[in-house]
């Protein structure tokens, strides 16, 4: 049957007065059209739009990171206000990332996208004009509601147009974003924090959110969703506008190659299948790779700044400079990891990540974390290897999950980085004040091991294979 037959199958499915039945030869053709698609300028217009606002997502995480040493001085706050200050914004990331994963599988990827961004807008306003450590931490937690729903769901949105062959390194180098966002934060609070106060921050924050919001009007909406809900005919014409964009500049697409699809395919979504057969190995999979790697790394990241400062004594200005130093080393190791996940795999890099990272940990916490030096070179050994893991577990995720589960899952599952990025700075900062910089880096070591163990015993690899093959 050809394309256009396929096509005339799919309007006559969606425009059917009785029904919610889809045709499954559409769904399949719609599948097997998307799978051959090439990465269009479409497709990488629609990868930098969304990457701007994950761009923010990132520096919002990172900011209050480096404003904190000048806040502390101003405030006078105490290791156990920086801790619940940094964690307020994962709590309201993790409550944000759990609603707007359910609500994407109701409404769609595009709505809920906007009215994130709106909201962490709203709250990087809000704390610009914090006046107190409670004020700080109460605009944190709701500009952490909208940071937590957005990557999620547009990662469910950016994984649903891509092909198994191309998925991993076009998703990853849309991903980078996140960590280039983290050096980003350094270096505007390196150069304009010791100048112009930690304001400064949020005031650089504003623009690239601002951006997003008229662009997003150039993005469709995703075309597996739109299937799933059985709104064949609007998917046919994204999925098409794709193809044009492909075959006008003269590109010849080749024939699309279909392959069976699983009924559920176009099932209602229902939260509770999470926890069901094949995918509630899965779920808790991903649980525990989240918690794990961001507990050490944005348990870490978050704090060195004000470490090197209130610790060592460094001046401010050198002491943003070594955190910056850390999110620059991190970026480096995420585009390596974009370029090579493809032909490593998922799983054997997590692997191999999770136990080199206890190298340098124990390292740390055997030689005590003494000099500031000392702190840089190991910590960011152990932060560049487990950013490699934390940039790319929603790719990871999206692949675990059918597209009736996608944004809820990974919602779900990234709401555990959440949880793991609280517990992380209050660790910090309790284990600091009781026993010593030593202890810290002991236990995130045996966070680091948890890690590699739930990974060689439960993860599943998912490179080079179609979404719907995969998750039935």
């Amino acid at each position: 049957m050809s394309v256009q037959a396929y096509a005339g199958a799919a309007q006559a499915a969606a425009t059917k007065a009785a029904a919610p039945a889809v045709s499954p030869e559409a769904i399949q053709m719609l599948v097997a059209r998307i799978e051959r698609l090439p990465v269009s300028r479409r497709l990488m217009l629609i990868r930098v739009i969304v990457g701007i606002a994950t761009f923010f997502d990132a520096y919002t995480v990172l900011a209050i990171a480096f404003a904190m040493p000048a806040l502390v001085g101003e405030w006078k706050l105490t290791p156990s206000e920086v801790g619940f200050i940094i964690s307020a914004g994962y709590v309201g990331q993790l409550f944000g990332a759990v609603f707007f994963g359910w609500l994407a599988e109701r409404i769609g990827r595009l709505h809920v996208l906007m009215f994130t961004i709106i909201l962490f807008v709203a709250m990087d306003i809000g704390c610009l004009f914090a006046w107190s450590g409670l004020s700080m931490m109460v605009f944190r937690f709701f500009q952490g509601i909208g940071t937590g729903a957005e990557v999620p769901v547009a990662s469910a949105y950016i994984n649903e147009f891509i092909g198994a062959k191309k998925r991993g390194r076009f998703f990853l180098l849309y991903e980078v974003i996140f960590p280039i966002g983290l050096m980003f934060a350094g270096m505007v609070g390196y150069f304009l924090v010791p100048i112009y106060g930690w304001k400064a921050m949020f005031i650089v924050g504003l623009v690239p959110s601002v951006l997003t919001i008229p662009l997003r009007w150039l993005m469709p909406e995703s075309p597996r969703w739109l299937a799933s809900k059985g709104r064949i005919a609007e998917a046919e014409k994204v999925v098409k506008m794709l193809e044009n964009d492909v075959t006008k500049r003269g590109v010849a697409l080749p024939e699309p190659v279909v392959r069976p699809i699983d009924p559920k395919a176009t099932a209602k979504s229902d939260w509770r299948e999470l926890f069901k057969g094949i995918y509630l190995k899965r779920t808790l999979t991903i649980w525990s790779l989240w918690v794990c790697a961001y507990m050490i790394n944005n348990g870490m990241i978050t704090w060195l700044p004000t470490l090197y400062k209130s610790v060592f004594k460094l001046p401010l200005q050198t002491a943003l400079a070594y955190g910056w130093t850390t999110s620059a080393v991190g970026v480096m190791a995420s585009i390596a990891c974009a370029l090579l996940i493809d032909k490593v795999g998922r799983r054997p890099w997590y692997i191999a990540a999770f136990f080199l990272a206890t190298i340098p940990l124990l390292l740390l916490s055997f030689l005590g974390g003494t000099s500031a030096v000392q702190v840089l070179v190991l910590a960011t050994c152990v932060y560049a290897i487990l950013q490699t893991i934390a940039f790319s577990l929603y790719l990871y995720s999206a692949e675990l999950y059918p597209t009736r589960l996608r944004a809820i899952g990974t919602g779900m599952g990234s709401a555990w980085l959440r949880a793991g990025s609280s517990i992380g700075p209050l660790m910090v900062g309790f284990l600091m004040a009781d026993y010593g910089i030593s202890y810290v880096f002991a236990a995130f070591a045996g966070v680091a091991v948890l890690g590699g163990v739930v990974t060689t015993l439960m993860a599943i690899e998912t490179k080079g294979r179609v979404l719907e093959e995969l998750s039935p």
